[in-house]
């Protein structure tokens, strides 16, 4: 059986703090400690980002050209506008109240992942970034947490993104470790021993949603939670493997 855990008592986070440490001292008091086969640990990208230190004062940012045209035409503040680009490799779509892009790594989603939401009290001027590298960032964690030989154990960073077709945000993985995120399963049959040519499997992202049934997504927001009883798949893959590349996307 499958159980969702949020992990409710974890302080804000700082930039420097001991994520790690942080987590596991929430997780013995959850009485989930120690981590065993079959845990993943869903982590906000939130906290990530604060603890390596994503945070930015918009007041230190000069908007370019580029950003004061795109700002006028998104009617959004010309210095978030500017972090948006600079985190960015194209812009999808500028329409009012709407910014899409490409993030340096890949992602197709509004602002580049920049928030300001729920970033801690008094930071009504700042903006928080994604990590530099969220797969990085979640086997470091998992190391510290773990152990490098640590096996049937995960770690995913997760994110809120809207989809162009559905209203309403999911979670999906931005960085995983400890577990494939995406699974391949072309070539096997299915129950009627038809070869599957097609189908492969977002686990991360399947994991990242179900961990936002508990930690939610407003003012009730909960930084991470622990999936208990999974069976993982053999092999491992971060969430860059979830990345479609540009010359398979279907609609440009």
């Amino acid at each position: 059986m499958i159980a969702i855990h949020p992990l409710f008592d974890i302080p804000e986070i700082r930039t420097g703090d001991d994520l790690a440490a942080v987590l596991r001292d929430s997780l013995t008091t959850a009485g989930l400690w120690p981590l065993k086969s079959g845990d993943v640990l869903v982590v906000t990208q939130k906290i990530m980002s604060k603890a390596e230190g994503r945070m930015v004062d918009l007041s230190t940012v000069q908007p370019g050209e580029e950003a004061v045209e795109l700002a006028a035409t998104t009617r959004k503040d010309a210095r978030l506008v500017e972090l948006v680009l600079r985190e960015s490799s194209a812009v999808v779509r500028a329409v009012p109240h709407v910014l899409i892009t490409r993030h340096r790594l890949g992602h197709v989603m509004a602002n580049s992942g920049i928030d300001r939401s729920n970033i801690g009290p008094g930071e009504e001027e700042r903006a928080l970034l994604l990590p530099v590298d969220p797969d990085r960032s979640a086997r470091q964690l998992l190391n510290a947490l773990a152990g490098p030989g640590a096996a049937g154990i995960g770690i995913v960073v997760s994110d809120s993104f809207g989809r162009p077709w559905r209203h309403g945000v999911v979670g999906v993985a931005i960085g995983a470790a400890g577990l494939p995120a995406l699974v391949d399963r072309r070539g096997e049959e299915d129950r009627d021993g038809r070869r599957l040519e097609v189908t492969q499997i977002a686990l991360a992202d399947q994991i990242a949603t179900a961990a936002t049934l508990a930690t939610g997504e407003g003012a009730e927001s909960v930084p991470a939670a622990l999936l208990r009883g999974l069976t993982l798949p053999l092999g491992e893959a971060g969430a860059a493997a979830l990345v479609r590349p540009l010359e398979e996307d279907l609609f440009r």
